[in-house]
């Protein structure tokens, strides 16, 4: 498909998704979100796409899996765990390090299960993509790094990553950002049937529930996930080397499997592993969040996302929302870096 998608097709995702999405996270409608208080450091202003690089990634062995990490900052400093989603990866946090690490944070920033460097250490387990394991791969890496405590922010599946942990282990997490704000599903409310111009929306998730969708995602995954950028991001305009360095994150052998388990257990067309039902069943009631949290929405996501009124009830300690002006996408992290590193410092100190 040309890169050149109709503008109107576009706008039609866009406001598809906004008008009707939160029933696909099984959220009401309540009153609006606080206004922003002021910050208490304003970070430098950064373009993005400054900085294409991070120093030589790290692995380690976390619970199932062989964890590639990015690491910058301080060792010593206060720890800061960056969640990608789908279909990007660690890239989309690489102006977000510096001004971190900067600040005096230690940013460890994770490739997901499927993604990049991270392999699972057998050819036995399942390649599992649903909600509870991506979190618990994260408390896993947190306890390979002996880390006790960190502010976890992420956007996407990173962002439904992040929201689990504060929900399951609020213990481990001193503050919360997330993009597009309460994510956590359950296989009961996505058995509901949406308004068709949101199952439009969702058109790629029954895609994948068929043989077709995996041969097709299988072969073209690198044209695929480059049309789910602009569809998320219309107004993003990024160039090939950009897209490039996280395409080849999706190079990973499991990287399709997950993938297709993550959608399709969504939808209660495969099953899970046993071990997570426990916390399946704690995330299927919406459990509310108690940690400070700064919830965040670019204007221009273009990706089946909430209304910020809809998950305000969710969180129930010191909350903020933002929105980012500016033509800002689902990639919010790599689109407006400086706002995300902003939200983190500030969510810290509330």
């Amino acid at each position: 498909m040309s890169e050149e998608i109709n503008h109107n097709r576009r706008r039609f995702f866009g406001v598809a998704a906004i008008a009707v999405a939160a029933a696909e996270f099984g959220l009401p409608a309540i009153a609006g979100a606080e206004e922003p208080k002021p910050s208490a450091q304003t970070l430098p202003p950064v373009k993005a796409g400054s900085h294409t690089s991070f120093d030589p990634l790290k692995q380690i062995n976390a619970g199932v899996l062989n964890v590639g990490y990015a690491e910058a900052g301080p060792a010593n400093g206060p720890v800061v765990l960056l969640l990608h989603g789908w279909p990007y990866d660690i890239y989309s946090f690489v102006d977000v390090a510096p001004l971190l690490a900067d600040a005096g944070y230690r940013v460890i920033i994770p490739y997901l299960r499927g993604y990049g460097t991270t392999r699972f250490l057998s050819k036995k387990t399942p390649r599992n993509g649903q909600q509870a394991a991506l979190a618990a791969d994260m408390i896993a890496l947190l306890d390979a790094l002996k880390i006790e405590k960190v502010v976890v922010a992420g956007y996407d599946w990173g962002g439904r990553t992040a929201d689990i942990m504060a929900a399951l282990w609020p213990e481990r997490c001193k503050a919360l950002v997330s993009v597009s704000g309460y994510l956590i599903g359950s296989q009961e409310i996505n058995r509901k049937p949406l308004p068709p111009k949101a199952e439009l929306a969702w058109w790629y998730q029954f895609y994948f529930a068929t043989e077709r969708g995996r041969l097709g995602y299988q072969e073209n995954r690198h044209d695929f996930a480059k049309l789910i950028w602009h569809t998320a991001s219309p107004q993003w305009a990024f160039d090939d080397a950009t897209y490039d360095r996280s395409a080849a994150a999706f190079d990973n052998p499991d990287h399709v499997d997950i993938v297709i388990h993550n959608y399709r257990w969504r939808l209660g067309l495969v099953k899970g592993e046993a071990k997570f039902d426990a916390y399946e069943k704690k995330l299927a009631a919406g459990p509310v969040i108690s940690i400070p949290t700064i919830t965040m929405e670019g204007d221009a996501n273009g990706a089946p996302h909430p209304e910020p009124a809809a998950y305000r009830g969710k969180f129930s300690g010191k909350y903020e929302h933002r929105t980012i002006a500016g033509g800002i996408g689902h990639n919010l992290p790599q689109e407006a870096p400086q706002a995300f590193a902003q939200a983190v410092i500030d969510v810290d100190r509330f």
